[in-house]
Order: C-alpha cells, then sequence, then structure tokens
C-alpha cells in the first residue's frame, strides 16, 4: 500500500497557497508477495485478494531469462557475445539432450509421432554414444549432468507437473471449434498464397505435436504469432523513414501492443515448460525466422494480405484454445496460475494492453476489459479472448476500419485506463 502525501501550504509556492487541500489518498498497488524460504510465491491484486502463483518455473529460460525477474531492462550484449553465449548454452543443452533426456516428457500417442519419436529417439542415441566417445578423447569438455532441484521444487515440480502432463490437445477437437465457427459465421476468404504458408505452419504443429503434447504445442504457436507483428512494424518504419508513408506511426504502436500481449502468451507457455526440449526450441526459433521474412514479403505486396494472414493464424489459435478449455476444464481450475500471467493481467499499467482491444478502445460508456486471473483456467481464457482480439484488429485493418477507430479513441482522450 502506498499513500501520496499532501504538501503543507508553507511548502508550495504563494499563488497555491489558497489552493484547497486534496484529501490523502491510499491506493492499492498490485505486486507479488516475498513469501519466506521454502514457500510458494503469493500475488496481491489492487483490490487487496492474495492470489497463491505457481511454485516452479518449468521454462528452460527460468529465473534470469524470465521477464519481470532478475536483469529485467539491461541493455544487451554485443552481437558477437550474444551469440557465442547463446551457441554455448545450446550446444550444452544439446549434449544434455542426447545424454541425458527428461524423464518426465510423456511419449507421443499418435501414429505419426509416434514413428518420428521413435526415429528421434535412435538418432539421439546415437548422438549421446558419440558425445560420450568425443568427450572420452578429450575433444569435448566433460559434460555435468542437470542441476538438481531443491526440495520445494521436487515436491512441486512433481505434482504440478503430473496435473500438467495431463492436459489434452485434440487435433480432431479443434477441427470441430473450427466447423462450428465457420457455420455460426462463415469462412474467411483468402488467396492460394497465402493460404500456402497458413496451412504448413498448422501441418508441423499437428504432426510434431500430439494430444498430450499440448503446451509445447501452444509455446511454437507463440512464438511464431507474434512474428507478424514485428514484420508490420518493420516496414512501417522503413516507410516512415523512406518518406513514403507516414500515417502508419499510430499502427505501429497497436502492432506493438500486439506484440507484447503474444509476448506473455510466449511468457506463460514458456513458465509452464513448453520450450524444455531442445528440438522444441530448434523447431520454433527457425519457424520464426522464415515466417519473419514472409510476412515481410506479404506486407511490400499487399499490406491487407499480410493482415489476412495474421487473421487466420489468430482465428485457429483462438480455436484452438477454446478446444483446448473445453477438454481440460476440471484440470486448468485446479491449477495456480504462473506468476508471469498474474504480474501481466494486473498490471498497475495496462495501457499497452488497453491499446489492443479493437471492441472498447475510445468507445465511450465501454469499460476496459479486466479479466480475472486466479487459475490456469483463467489464463488460458484469457489468453483465447486475447486472440479473439487481435482478429477484431486483423480485421478493422483490412477494412481500413482501424484508422476510424484510432480517431474515436483519440476524440475520446486515448485508450481507456485502468481504474
Amino acid at each position: 500500500m502506498l499513500a501520496t502525501r499532501q504538501l503543507s501550504s508553507h511548502h508550495r509556492p504563494c499563488r497555491l497557497a489558497q489552493t484547497k487541500r486534496v484529501p490523502l489518498r491510499v491506493q492499492a498497488i498490485s505486486a507479488p508477495i516475498n513469501t519466506g524460504a521454502g514457500e510458494c510465491p503469493l500475488f496481491q491484486t489492487r483490490d487487496g485478494k492474495i492470489i497463491p502463483a505457481m511454485c516452479a518455473d518449468y521454462g528452460f529460460r527460468s529465473g534470469s531469462g524470465r521477464l519481470y525477474q532478475e536483469g529485467y531492462g539491461e541493455v544487451p550484449k554485443d552481437v558477437w557475445q550474444l551469440a557465442k553465449d547463446n551457441y554455448v548454452h545450446e550446444f550444452t543443452q544439446l549434449r544434455r539432450s542426447t545424454r541425458y533426456p527428461p524423464a518426465d516428457i510423456a511419449p507421443p500417442d499418435g501414429a505419426v509421432a509416434k514413428v518420428l519419436h521413435a526415429g528421434g529417439a535412435a538418432v539421439a542415441r546415437a548422438f549421446g554414444a558419440l558425445d560420450k566417445a568425443l568427450e572420452g578423447a578429450g575433444v569435448l569438455p566433460e559434460l555435468a549432468p542437470p542441476p538438481v532441484m531443491s526440495a520445494l521444487e521436487t515436491q512441486e515440480f512433481k505434482q504440478i507437473r503430473a496435473k500438467l502432463d495431463k492436459l489434452e490437445l485434440s487435433v480432431s477437437d479443434v477441427i470441430a471449434v473450427e466447423h462450428a465457427r465457420i457455420a455460426r459465421t462463415g469462412d474467411m476468404a483468402s488467396p492460394a498464397w497465402v493460404k500456402a504458408p497458413f496451412y504448413a505452419l498448422c501441418f508441423v504443429l499437428d504432426v510434431m505435436y500430439p494430444k498430450n503434447k499440448a503446451i509445447e504445442k501452444f509455446w511454437v504457436l507463440e512464438t511464431v504469432a507474434r512474428i507478424p507483428y514485428f514484420a508490420y512494424i518493420s516496414i512501417l518504419h522503413l516507410y516512415e523513414s523512406l518518406g513514403f508513408w507516414r500515417a502508419g506511426a499510430e499502427l505501429r504502436k497497436i502492432h506493438f501492443a500486439e506484440e507484447w500481449n503474444e509476448m506473455h502468451h510466449l511468457q506463460i507457455m514458456e513458465s509452464l515448460g513448453g520450450d524444455r526440449a531442445w528440438f522444441d526450441r530448434f523447431i520454433a526459433e527457425h519457424s520464426a525466422v522464415f515466417y519473419y521474412w514472409v510476412l515481410i514479403a506479404f506486407y511490400l505486396v499487399s499490406p491487407r494480405m499480410a493482415y489476412n494472414f495474421m487473421q487466420r493464424v489468430e482465428l485457429h489459435a483462438a480455436d484452438t484454445y477454446t478446444a483446448f478449455v473445453e477438454r481440460n476444464r476440471v484440470a486448468l481450475a485446479d491449477i495456480p496460475p504462473p506468476l508471469v500471467a498474474l504480474q501481466y493481467y494486473y498490471s498497475d499499467d495496462l495501457y499497452l494492453f488497453d491499446e489492443f482491444q479493437t471492441a472498447s478502445r475510445g468507445v465511450p460508456g465501454v469499460p476496459p476489459r479486466r479479466p480475472p486471473c486466479e487459475s490456469l483456467l483463467d489464463v488460458f481464457t484469457n489468453i483465447r479472448d486475447d486472440e479473439l482480439e487481435h482478429v477484431k484488429t486483423m480485421v478493422a485493418c483490412q477494412e481500413s476500419t482501424i484508422a476510424k477507430d484510432i480517431a474515436a479513441s483519440s476524440s475520446s482522450g486515448g485508450a481507456p485506463r485502468h481504474q
């Protein structure tokens, strides 16, 4: 709790000496609560409610690599040092993935996925034997096993990990949700050259990630989903720098808000362990680079079709999250939310969150969206609703109504702020 103290009149300039004092105002601040050693974190909302957060962070980039934690806001090193550090880190993890594969990752259950899993396991064993031989010959340094977790992490890790491993996402469920949506609202039209990369992405996700690897699938999806917004911002910056087009400045702000939202989705999936496996990181990060240049080309040729592609991606993401929530509703309600989700959805500065809310931006009488976040069910429901907001923005960009939305927001004093 923070109190804003009013200065006494003799500390003010003379012209304000007779100004009526404002009463003492107390404002609640949402923030994590420091707990004792060996205790799980707690989070206090703006209205004073205490919400238990997930104890463990299951991600590969946990600790100093997670947003809002150690090192947040630092200036990066030069690109060569970053590349070297990343190579050393990833190479160590690649070696560990062949020598010490995670024991808590369940095997897939789909026919194609089983074949790929068996083939991958055989290749991993072969590379593991080669790595051990090279280590024995002194070519490679000695490889230490993965670090041992603390007692609290071990206990909570196993309990929540067991619950997370039971979460399922069936392709047939996603198709059923998609067909139901199309029956209600109709299908969107796209040329073949827009559909091709979209269906390629869906094929990779559906084949590589069977129903018992839902979190990993979501992590790959979110890694790629934020990339188009990077591309749109890059092109709008280029057009402005060349003097071609300056009217896109406000549009850049909205796309940055959308990317900021997708980044938090990514952080949430990482905290749930979506990026644990080296192979998943390899697939996601290389796909992200590929789709960045695809969307750069799309935007250069046709901005409308670039937005059309993203509308498809966001619709597919919303359908996927809907199917996931419907299948796992009871299990999700029994799992606490990650700390990064609490810090995002209960932030005291929701400016960027409000900025991409197309349905309520600057609309008089429409309250700002403030979703609950008390369980993992709330988290995934919020993410699904975020994706639907992105869909509305992509439609507005294609129909050229986004400029009217921005003008209406500006005339009404900007996007709604948190209360």
